[in-house]
């Protein structure tokens, strides 16, 4: 991995506080991803399955983590279970976990080779009465692939039909919603590799560049300080591009007096970091452009306040929705007439601004979270307000991460990175 070994410190306590929610004489199963195929011999870039590795900090294929804290043997309380590395394979693909170096990972002290999986199951099977699955209940989640997990707890469920099954994700949502000052930590890395990204775009940017050539300066920096690249695909925007919320072809051509939408964040280490900043092409924006720039700007200043110990992320968002609408009938962009006569499933405001304001941030740039219930101190949420007018050829949205604390207002982990127009104005032109 490009990244420096993670304290394994984390993933001991992580797997402690998901212990606590276990029922009696159960056990929990996770799996990593699968390698997947593109065709003939080719395939996509491995990313491990972030519970398997929130966990236990392993972030290879073919890995499997197993906790029972009931079980009799002490040793059997947490195994892993690895792909058996080899010369060979150290030759031909570079050397993966030994068990030495899978307890300094992890700090399991129990670590088998795949081919024991059945022997070791077998028996601890016969031990427990409840078998933990690993399923994927995210809010937004949207999959046709039958992952590695959905294919192991098919075969456990085949194989030891008698056993009662419940959830992980449930525990899962609660647990990885609230950071540890180490993974805290890890994403302001990723923010401020993304910083670095985006003052070299800064720079970069005039007239007649591409999107993509955005898009590529962005990569350069991330590589070069250590990232595997982006957190998610870039949305890099010109003109009327950035109406389309999720641009992401990012081939045309940047115009003198457009804008430039720019949703693109650094992962570091698997945790994430999502920015967006809306620039101007030839470096100044025009009144109009600044006036709604700056709109935009108080909605994501106000809605950030807002993001307190005990805040419900359904009326935060209804707050944020009145803010904007204000905004917008200063715009003129709306009239009391809109507002009056609004549908109150569809506000008025929906026209210019009609994606959420907030979401949970971390392993997953859309990370878990149950967004039912109040916020707390250590979440880390987006703030990404935005307005779009496709009749003026452009829209412009802010975005920044957060983490919410205990008092006050929460600590913006992209606090350095510019955001006022006569910082990207002095930067663009300097």
């Amino acid at each position: 991995m490009k990244y420096d070994l993670i304290d394994r410190n984390l993933f001991i306590k992580n797997r402690k506080n998901f212990a606590k929610f276990m029922q009696p004489s159960s056990l929990a199963v996770f799996n990593s991803n699968d390698i997947y195929p593109i065709s003939a011999d080719s395939t996509m870039p491995f990313q491990q399955h972030r519970d398997i590795f929130y966990l236990s900090g392993v972030d290879q294929e073919e890995s499997i983590l197993v906790l029972f804290p009931d079980c009799p043997k002490e040793k059997h309380r947490e195994i892993l279970f690895l792909k058996e590395t080899n010369e060979h394979i150290a030759i031909w693909e570079g050397e993966k976990l030994t068990k030495e170096k899978a307890f300094e990972t992890s700090g399991i002290k129990t670590v088998y080779w795949l081919q024991d999986l059945e022997k070791v199951m077998f028996e601890i099977m016969t031990q427990c009465d409840t078998v933990y699955i690993n399923t994927n209940e995210h809010y937004r989640a949207n999959v046709e692939t039958e992952t590695r997990e959905d294919r192991f707890t098919k075969w456990l469920k085949d194989k030891y039909p008698a056993h009662s099954v419940a959830k992980s994700n449930p525990i899962l949502q609660r647990l990885r919603s609230v950071k540890d000052q180490i993974e805290i930590d890890l994403i302001q890395q990723a923010c401020n590799i993304t910083e670095k990204g985006f003052r070299r775009v800064l720079q970069f940017t005039k007239p007649g560049v591409w999107e993509y050539n955005l898009e590529a300066e962005f990569m350069h920096e991330f590589l070069n300080n250590r990232s595997r690249g982006f957190a998610y695909t870039p949305i890099i925007g010109s003109g009327n591009n950035a109406n389309v919320l999720h641009y992401i072809e990012n081939n045309q051509q940047c115009k003198a007096g457009e804008l430039i939408l720019i949703d693109a964040g650094a992962e570091y280490a698997n945790y994430s970091s999502d920015m967006t900043r809306t620039i101007p092409v030839s470096g100044k924006y025009n009144d109009r452009q600044k006036a709604v720039y700056n709109a935009v700007l108080r909605v994501k200043n106000e809605a950030t306040k807002m993001l307190v110990p005990g805040t419900l992320w359904e009326q935060y968002h209804i707050e944020v929705g009145k803010l904007m609408t204000s905004e917008l009938l200063g715009l003129g962009l709306l009239d009391k007439a809109d507002v009056q006569n609004e549908n109150s499933d569809w506000p008025a405001y929906k026209k210019y601004f009609m994606h959420g304001t907030s979401h949970h941030m971390g392993l997953d740039t859309h990370d878990y979270g149950l967004l039912h219930e109040p916020m707390q101190a250590n979440m880390v949420f987006t703030v990404e307000p935005g307005i779009y007018i496709p009749d003026e050829g452009f829209g412009i949205r802010l975005e920044d991460d957060v983490v919410i604390q205990d008092n006050g207002e929460p600590f913006n982990l992209m606090r350095n990175i510019p955001i006022e127009v006569e910082e990207i104005e002095e930067i663009m032109n300097s």
